[in-house]
């Protein structure tokens, strides 16, 4: 169902990525050149891009979803994060559209920072009591609500984005090998890094967000041996309003580049437009998560700093839970949303694309999804 989204659907979410053309400057080939914008960087030998598939992925069936309710209950920041929830929201209204779904029948619902348990399940309650069916929690806040609120709506298909619960049947986990894509960020960081110094910004200080570390550190490191790397999270675990403060995003940021890192990657949902900003302001490169943020509208006064972004395409994963609902077919969906079933993974927008980068990217993805190269998923 993933592959009814490739192509036209993807670039009609304008999932793409823009990365600048620094090393077609490094000279010679890829192998232990040095960075000519003056980095110093000493690559690693790198692969070479895979053979253009001359492959063609049919449309698919049209699905019939116009008797569905369905329901989304988003994580903090909901619509217009320009990040993670605006991707399921994508993928929400992609399902209206391409199923019928009458949107008398449709409903949204919000979190509020560091709301209690009660509030979520309340919000669960709401969506089946009122017979929205199937239904999406987005974000891993959502687990022990639906641990609780699940089996005393069996009949309701759910979806979590981000964890599984165990034990609950109606209950579909839509996770995401986020550490793969973000090892394609931290080895186009590498190549454009002038100092070869990157940076991190972590929303929060928890597993999920160390795989985004955990990856973005490995593909700069595998890229480049000699790269330094600094991070910095804007709140610990527990304390989800790092997901949702510009303001300190910027300040993250500000601290990272003090330091030398000359290209920071935030994974911090909305905190992240602040990372952005303290970017443009020092002169230096970002890349943006989980969606191709150089085409968001909320980045648009800094999208001319961003270089390149990660993909985790939580629009996928909403669409083809939506899909596969209508379809009584949950079981197509993949267990994992990784390079392999283009769950996560990069893309380029902008024009701004050089060749020799692209190949270089292309041979990593390749050597991951032959499980040649272990992507890390803890720090």
């Amino acid at each position: 169902m993933r592959r009814r989204l490739r192509g036209t659907a993807v670039a009609a979410i304008a999932l793409t990525m823009v990365v600048s053309a620094c090393a077609k400057d490094s000279g010679g080939d890829s192998t232990g050149s040095t960075n000519a914008a003056g980095g110093g960087c000493e690559f690693a030998e790198a692969p070479s891009a895979p053979p253009a598939s001359s492959t063609t992925t049919a449309a698919g069936e049209k699905v019939d979803g116009s008797a569905l309710k369905i329901g989304l209950a988003y994580d903090i920041g909901g619509r217009g994060d320009a990040s993670f929830n605006d991707l399921a929201a994508a993928g929400f209204d992609k399902a209206i559209a391409d199923m019928g779904v009458k949107k008398e029948n449709t409903r949204e619902l919000s979190a509020a920072p560091n709301e209690d348990e009660a509030a979520k399940q309340t919000r669960l309650r709401q969506l089946a009591s009122e017979g929205f069916n199937p239904i999406i929690g987005v974000g891993f806040a959502y687990t022990e609500s639906l641990r609780v609120v699940a089996p005393e709506f069996p009949d309701v298909k759910f979806g979590l984005v981000d964890s599984a619960v165990e034990g609950v049947p109606n209950v579909t986990p839509l996770v995401f090998a986020e550490q793969e894509g973000s090892f394609l960020a931290g080895v186009v960081a590498a190549y454009q890094s002038k100092k070869c110094h990157v940076g991190f910004v972590g929303g929060v200080d928890i597993p999920l967000i160390q795989k985004f570390e955990a990856g973005y550190a490995q593909g700069a490191k595998t890229a480049a041996p000699n790269v330094k790397f600094d991070k910095k999270y804007i709140t610990p675990a527990g304390d989800f309003t790092g997901f949702q403060d510009p303001p300190k995003g910027q300040e993250a940021a500000k601290g990272l580049i003090e330091k030398g890192a000359d290209v920071v990657y935030p994974a911090a949902g909305a905190s992240g437009l602040g990372v952005f900003a303290a970017v443009k302001e020092a002169g230096v490169l970002a890349i943006g998560c989980d969606a191709d943020q150089y085409n968001q509208p909320a980045v648009a006064n800094n999208k001319d700093v961003i270089v390149a972004s990660s993909l985790k395409r939580v629009d996928v994963a909403v669409y083809d839970f939506f899909r596969a609902a209508a379809k009584n077919d949950l079981s197509s969906l993949p267990k994992v949303f990784d390079l392999k079933s283009d769950g996560v993974g990069y893309a380029t927008s902008g024009g701004k694309i050089d060749a020799k980068l692209q190949g270089i990217l292309e041979g990593y993805k390749a050597q991951i999804i032959e499980g040649k190269i272990k992507v890390n998923d803890t720090v």
